[in-house]
């Protein structure tokens, strides 16, 4: 059984950084693209980043783009997200997501984490 598990959320100052991890088991990791994505109440789930199974390419959602970067880790913490110059409007839960494509919409992907709140104070 696939168990994705983020941490690393947390409440922060505009301008703060934080970073996420995703803990993973039951997946092979080199099988599997990682993305992060972010929701707010009322509102779909949003593209943030990917990266590639080999970590070779990133891709990035315009408004993250210079502030965050992902990474990846190893078999037991397949993926990071540094979040740095954090703004208010980046309050949302981030998920993790596992996936055999690399995709910046959520169907593309096969696993999906709870989630952790990141919340960002003007």
């Amino acid at each position: 059984q696939v168990q994705l598990v983020e941490s690393g959320g947390g409440l922060v100052q505009a301008g703060g950084s934080l970073r996420l991890s995703c803990a993973a088991s039951g997946l092979t990791f080199s099988s599997y693209h990682m993305g992060w994505f972010r929701q707010t109440p009322g509102q779909e789930r949003e593209f943030v980043a990917a990266v590639s199974r080999s970590g070779g390419s990133t891709t990035y959602t315009d408004s993250v783009k210079g502030r965050f970067t992902i990474s990846r880790g190893n078999a037991r913490n397949p993926v990071y997200l540094q979040m740095n110059n954090l703004k208010p409007e980046d309050t949302a839960v981030y998920y993790c997501a596992a996936g055999r494509t690399i995709a910046t919409r959520a169907s593309g992907y096969d696993y999906w984490g709870q989630g952790t709140q990141v919340t960002v104070s003007s």
